[in-house]
């Protein structure tokens, strides 16, 4: 484990979902601890795009943007809203010079599978619609996201494939949340790492499919034919549950023709980017900025 990063385990909140709205709170206090990115540069603006519900966005437009990312909040499918994501949301835009469209996504348990995909579906189509009214080019669109909010991403570029939906240009994936089988080895394996554990995982599964049977849109790790896609940017974390699967993704998406960054950062574990004074999460952050800019600009 990285030494910077090891004296903070402790300040982080315990790794159980079994009360959903406590595990809510525990993350709101957490994002609320942390320091917030300045904004003097860029314009925020709180939005809701019409759908069945309607889904609330937060849009960065930081000065001179080029291009956009539909951006989604990690939180397994349970935690997480355009208040615990601001500080990241600032930190993409900024990073990347990219307007940032941060979803406000239906929740589980409250809400399953496929709530949240078809909200993450209707904002993009949004994004692509109104491309003019947001100052970005059409066709430099990206999806990305955190945690369940990368495993989101993944799985509306699927559907965006499959249904000759709006173009994606790219594919920004922090630490995938992507198979519910939980069968690789560090899913298997990693039973006791700071923030995500093998049984927290398994209970973000149970609160967004119910009893339903799992679906590449909602796994897509279980897709079974991956060409076709946006190229991507994937980042794993060494001591991460998900660590594996996001790797075997990648692997998989260059065996079928798609272009792919893969990072694997050592002596990181799920969601340790939350301590931004570590030396390891500033060159995390700014990779994942680069690379987004490198995609909507070249």
């Amino acid at each position: 484990m990285d030494p910077e990063l090891e004296a903070f385990i402790p300040l982080f909140p315990p790794a159980d979902l079994t009360d959903p709205v406590t595990a809510r709170d525990n993350l709101a206090k957490l994002a609320a601890a942390a320091p917030a990115p300045d904004t003097a540069d860029m314009e925020i603006e709180d939005r809701t795009v019409p759908a069945d519900p309607d889904v609330p966005v937060r849009i960065y437009r930081p000065r001179q943007a080029q291009g956009a990312i539909v951006w989604l909040h990690g939180g397994g499918f349970v935690m997480g809203d355009l208040d615990t994501e601001h500080p990241w949301a600032i930190r993409v835009a900024t990073g990347a010079g990219t307007v940032v469209i941060s979803v406000g996504y239906r929740r589980a348990p409250e809400n399953r599978f496929p709530a949240a995909l078809d909200d993450v579906y209707a904002v993009l189509t949004w994004v692509a619609e109104h491309a003019a009214e947001l100052g970005v080019d059409p066709a430099r669109i990206a999806v990305g996201g955190h945690s369940a909010g990368a495993g989101l991403a993944a799985a509306v570029a699927l559907r965006a494939r499959d249904e000759q939906g709006p173009p994606i240009r790219f594919q920004l994936l922090n630490q995938p949340e992507l198979d519910d089988r939980q069968e690789t080895w560090s899913a298997r394996n990693f039973t006791d790492t700071p923030w995500m554990t093998r049984d927290k995982l398994a209970m973000t599964w149970r609160h967004y499919l119910g009893s339903a049977p799992a679906t590449p849109y909602a796994a897509p790790a279980r897709a079974t034919n991956l060409s076709g896609l946006p190229p991507a940017y994937i980042a794993t974390a060494e001591f991460d549950p998900l660590r594996d699967e996001g790797i075997d993704y990648a692997l998989r998406l260059l065996q079928a023709g798609v272009s792919v960054e893969l990072h694997q950062w050592p002596g990181t574990f799920h969601g340790s980017q939350a301590i931004p004074s570590a030396e390891v999460s500033q060159r995390q952050i700014t990779e994942l900025a680069a690379a987004l800019r490198r995609a909507l600009t070249e």
